[in-house]
């Protein structure tokens, strides 16, 4: 923010993502991700950087919440690749936070965070090894004519697998772009039994994910006073949205 003039579209949209972010404490043993040392080979990014060029979209900021509809490309670009970009930085994290341990991609429509998962987990740990991840893809399948980038989808309504697998109690819960309809995402989120969670979705309330009137933050402070947020970093973000990873994890029992 520091190099953007006054009374800018580049000063306004990085003060609003610089209000959300929240860095991670000493503490949390979390570190925020430098540059990638070799270049990062994510197609979705690349094709999320051209729309924006395309779409003259700078970035979200405070208004960026009032918007209730976006460009007609999205909905194309979300069935071959998924709601949302997860980024080198996104993926550098949930690899920190999963080292060792299995990642429940619960929803994972077609499979693309957990494809990239896997791919930077093998780029770090290419023998395995006790530091690398599992990533377990859980979906009930219900959107059809998607493009697939996994072909070992657990088939079945996600708050069933999580009843049926002890909540999860020893993995790690991914909910990226969960949905806001059947009180998805609360459901979720009570019947995991583990200390972990991370969210990918929108950062304001603007009902695109999760919660139809108030963000996940607000949600969890409320319902799950047991978890901190330890995390908030802005994730790349289609003309009209405004998406951030967060982080919480169990602080009491």
């Amino acid at each position: 923010m520091s190099n953007a003039k006054k009374d800018t579209l580049r000063r306004e949209i990085a003060a609003h993502l610089d209000s959300q972010f929240q860095a991670p404490k000493e503490d949390s043993k979390l570190i925020l991700p430098k540059k990638a040392k070799k270049p990062h080979v994510n197609p979705y990014l690349d094709i999320w950087a051209w729309s924006n060029i395309a779409l003259e979209w700078g970035g979200p900021e405070a208004t960026t919440a009032q918007i209730k509809h976006s460009h007609a490309i999205l909905p194309i670009l979300y069935h071959h690749f998924g709601c949302i970009v997860p980024s080198y930085d996104a993926l550098n994290v949930l690899q920190q936070v999963g080292k060792g341990r299995k990642i429940i991609d619960l929803g994972s429509g077609n499979g693309y965070w957990t494809y990239m998962l896997r791919r930077f987990d093998r780029e770090l740990n290419p023998q395995g090894g006790k530091n690398a991840m599992t990533v377990i893809p859980v979906d009930n399948g219900l959107s059809e004519w998607r493009t697939i980038w996994v072909d070992d989808t657990v088939m079945q309504d996600g708050v069933e697998w999580l009843e049926q697998n002890k909540g999860a109690e020893d993995a790690m819960l991914l909910l990226v772009y969960p949905q806001v309809s059947a009180d998805f995402t609360g459901r979720a989120i009570g019947a995991y039994k583990g200390d972990t969670i991370v969210v990918a979705g929108t950062q304001n309330a603007n009902g695109f994910t999760a919660f139809a009137d108030e963000t996940i933050s607000a949600w969890m402070q409320r319902e799950m006073p047991s978890f901190g947020k330890v995390l908030q970093i802005p994730l790349p973000s289609f003309a009209g949205k405004d998406e951030a990873l967060f982080v919480f994890k169990k602080t009491s029992s």
